[in-house]
């Protein structure tokens, strides 16, 4: 009997060792921003946990909320396709911020008109959408430039972001590099007073409102125009080439040097077949990672897990549309995922 008891005991101990081993081992990380990544982000993520146990929870609430949680100290990590102004930068409570480059991105512009043919776009035609001069699809302005094409009398609705949107930053600073007059009445930001339309939350909502408005016309991240089925814009570049939205078109964009902070805008490309609407996005995180009693080894998971996300999690980006980092971006996310430190001493050695 007291064998029995010995052994019963024994099997208890090791069982509730083992479910504390698995408990400690099971990791978490917080973060939370941009919509525009969000189907890769879910994947890599999805990933990382089967392979690292780590778990990471994300809220897709927009470059703005990712941005402001990170401020608050409430978050890990935040998520943004607009790297943060000086003026942002200033703002950074007690540490600096360092920006990761994820991949990059094309903000297209998408459409609900019969038949979704593929239109060629020129910026003069996307700014006066944009800014409600014109109003109806078979304006002489667009079927100008889509002379095969029979358009619709129908008139023009709208649809942009309700919520602070690095997508709406992306394409902003494109309207405000291309029209003289985009610049001086509505700007570039994550938020902007849109002259008209209508507002919808994410790029999952400015997709699902097009779909089902007739005569919509708006702005996505491509893999939400490609997973719903939508019409994408083709677009005409600084060179004067249509350039459709591709992994190698916004690859081509990339073209550029990437400065050492990575805060590089790619709209309106040089590049002669870049697609002029690309964008990296970023992941944001203290440069300094002691503070708010956070532990060393909550900073060195995430330090690790943005590492794999560099590296490893690249294969990733292009099954889902995203094109990978190139060479130079990866390079100089090594460089800033080892200045991380936590007490000033760097994380990764």
């Amino acid at each position: 009997m007291f064998k029995k008891m010995v052994i019963a005991s024994v099997a208890v101990f090791l069982c509730t060792v083992f479910f504390s081993s698995v408990y400690a081992q099971n990791k978490e990380l917080m973060g939370a921003g941009a919509t525009f990544p969000y189907p890769l982000y879910s994947k890599m993520f999805d990933v990382y946990k089967q392979e690292y146990n780590v778990t990471v929870n994300y809220q897709a609430i927009g470059s703005g909320g990712g941005i402001q949680q990170l401020m608050n100290k409430t978050v890990d990590f935040g998520a943004t396709d607009a790297f943060l102004s000086e003026k942002e930068m200033e703002q950074s409570p007690d540490n600096s911020i360092v920006h990761i480059p994820v991949c990059l991105g094309a903000v297209v512009v998408t459409y609900n008109i019969p038949g979704n043919p593929a239109l060629q776009m020129t910026p003069e035609v996307l700014e006066e959408i944009f800014l409600g001069t014109i109003k109806k699809w078979n304006d002489t302005k667009i079927q100008a430039v889509n002379p095969q094409i029979k358009l619709p009398s129908t008139n023009i609705t709208v649809v942009t972001r309700s919520d602070g949107s690095g997508t709406t930053f992306i394409f902003t600073d494109y309207l405000t590099k291309v029209s003289t007059q985009w610049a001086k009445t509505v700007g570039t930001g994550k938020s902007v007073n849109f002259p008209v339309g209508l507002g919808a939350k994410g790029n999952a909502g400015v997709a699902g409102m097009i779909k089902v408005t007739p005569g919509s016309i708006g702005y996505v991240e491509l893999i939400y125009a490609l997973q719903n089925k939508m019409a994408v814009g083709i677009v005409k570049n600084k060179s004067g080439s249509y350039i459709k939205p591709t992994l190698e078109s916004v690859s081509a964009a990339a073209a550029v040097k990437i400065p050492d902070d990575t805060r590089v805008s790619l709209t309106n490309t040089d590049a002669p077949q870049g697609y002029p609407i690309s964008s990296f996005t970023w992941i944001i995180l203290f440069k300094e990672q002691n503070y708010n009693s956070r532990s060393k080894d909550t900073a060195k998971t995430l330090v690790e897990a943005l590492w794999w996300i560099a590296h490893q999690g690249q294969k990733y980006a292009a099954p889902l549309e995203y094109s990978p980092l190139p060479k130079s971006a990866v390079e100089q996310s090594e460089k800033l995922l080892k200045s991380i430190t936590y007490n000033g001493t760097p994380i990764l050695k």
